[in-house]
């Protein structure tokens, strides 16, 4: 498959404007054409240019609608010129064009400005795969307004988001090459959502080495691949066949929960993640103190979910329980009281209407860690 861009060759000479324009010299050769023969009627014939230009375009195609006024001796020999110059100049231009066409010019054209557009993109996320799994992500960030750039090979599946007005990055997500022209360096997050584990722990390794704080969600099928996704760099790894399990066995025993989240889900409301700073210095007068001596919910309306305290990371990520091994690390305190108290590393999860969010940002100020990651 033709890859959207190709490495430089050191060997290779540096492309001409002739090749980088192959279109520019029979459009010249055209141009050169009427301009000298409007030229030619001007001088012979002392016409306006107005009635100049409208000659050489009845000549030029051969249309024949009559002459402007009757010509002289020198006139016709210029209409000659119009009429022999002109076939030969149209026809290598129409020619040239196709060529143009059959040889994928416009097409690499397309994608040349598909890839300097990419380069424009700033907080989106990258999702690799566009299949079952791939489609829902994209139709629940797109109706979130979240900006969103699609990396598939398929050529279906690229045709199937490009019916939604998604961008497609056609390339294979496992290479470093392709993250970085999808713009990994200025994204917020990558999902890795490919039909196999073998290349998400591909997406996922090759992600992690080259934007070491970038937030990666990656997809299993099974325990085992899993563990190697996290064990990889992921963040967050998700079974489809698990969360779909965990939310019918919901929709069972507590279907007003469920319902709850769907609701949620359509509404104006979000729920957002802020990591506070380890540096104690940046969390001011606001470190110590409990959330009631701050009155987060008076003075933004968010409501505070959870809070997760920082801890030292263990020697081992992982333990063995039953017969899995499974992530260990800080757990979340739900529902907070008013007693809990602000600390540097804290991650806060607050719920609430994009300007109470807002608000809420504003009063941590620089207490508040940007997730994005700094460009290279």
């Amino acid at each position: 498959m033709t890859r959207l861009t190709r490495r430089w060759n050191p060997r290779r000479p540096p492309p001409t404007s002739r090749s980088r324009r192959p279109w520019l010299m029979p459009l010249a050769a055209l141009a050169l054409v009427v301009n000298l023969s409007a030229l030619g009627y001007r001088i012979t014939e002392g016409w306006d240019w107005g009635d100049c230009y409208w000659m050489v375009a009845i000549t030029i195609p051969t249309i024949g609608y009559g002459e402007v006024q009757p010509l002289t001796h020198a006139g016709r020999w210029v209409t000659v010129f119009s009429v022999v110059g002109g076939l030969f100049v149209v026809q290598l231009t129409i020619q040239s064009l196709l060529g143009l066409s059959e040889t994928g010019y416009f097409r690499r054209l397309r994608q040349r400005r598909f890839l300097d557009w990419l380069r424009t993109m700033q907080d989106h996320v990258i999702l690799c795969g566009y299949g079952r799994i791939g489609r829902e992500i994209a139709s629940q960030l797109t109706r979130e307004g979240v900006p969103l750039l699609i990396v598939e090979m398929d050529p279906e599946r690229r045709d199937a988001a490009e019916e939604k007005g998604l961008p497609v990055l056609m390339a294979d997500a496992t290479l470093d090459e392709t993250l970085l022209e999808a713009g990994i360096l200025r994204c917020r997050s990558l999902v890795a959502a490919l039909p196999n584990d073998a290349s998400n722990l591909y997406v996922v390794l090759s992600a992690r080495s080259i934007a070491p704080a970038i937030r990666l969600i990656a997809r299993s099928d099974s325990e085992e691949a899993e563990r190697k996704l996290r064990q990889a760099g992921a963040d967050r790894v998700i079974s489809p066949y698990v969360a779909g399990g965990r939310t019918m066995a919901a929709t069972a025993l507590r279907p007003l929960s469920v319902d709850f989240m769907d609701l949620l889900a359509g509404s104006d409301c979000e729920v957002e993640e802020f990591q506070l700073s380890e540096d104690p210095a940046r969390l001011g007068a606001i470190n110590g103190r409990t959330l009631q001596e701050l009155h987060l919910k008076r003075h933004t309306g968010a409501l505070v979910l959870a809070v997760r305290n920082p801890e030292p990371a263990p020697a081992n990520p992982y333990s063995y329980r039953g017969s899995s091994y499974v992530k260990t690390g800080p757990e979340l305190i739900a529902n907070p009281g008013g007693d809990v108290r602000v600390m540097p590393g804290q991650l806060m999860v607050v719920l609430g209407s994009k300007e109470q969010l807002a608000r809420f940002r504003a009063l941590l100020g620089p207490a508040v860690v940007e997730e994005k990651p700094m460009l290279a």
